[in-house]
């Protein structure tokens, strides 16, 4: 494994480490949402693509890119969408909204 790939892969378990440790010590869940998207949006591109450094490209690394990617794009819409039911059950939002 590459110094860079190192660099890489243990900066994005930092992020995913921080981001736990913030979401275990949150009351809310809207801050746990929040606490969650560094994860998705950083600790997992991170890891991802020291992997790939370190693995070199093949089908594999092939694999964990789209793992990546759906993770990076699904991530953020999955908490946004989360965070809107939360809060229509809570009624902190307006039901003439359009969904």
């Amino acid at each position: 494994m590459t110094v860079v790939a190192q660099v890489l892969v243990f900066a994005g378990v930092g992020v995913v480490l921080l981001s736990a440790a913030g979401v275990v010590r949150a009351r809310d869940l809207f801050t746990r949402l929040h606490l969650l998207s560094p994860v998705t949006t950083l600790g997992a591109p991170l890891i991802g693509a020291g992997l790939v450094l370190a693995n070199g490209w093949h089908l594999g690394s092939g694999a964990i890119v789209a793992v990546v990617v759906l993770l990076a794009v699904t991530g953020p819409v999955l908490q946004s969408a989360t965070a809107r039911v939360e809060a229509r059950r809570r009624g902190l939002t307006d039901e003439e909204l359009p969904s």
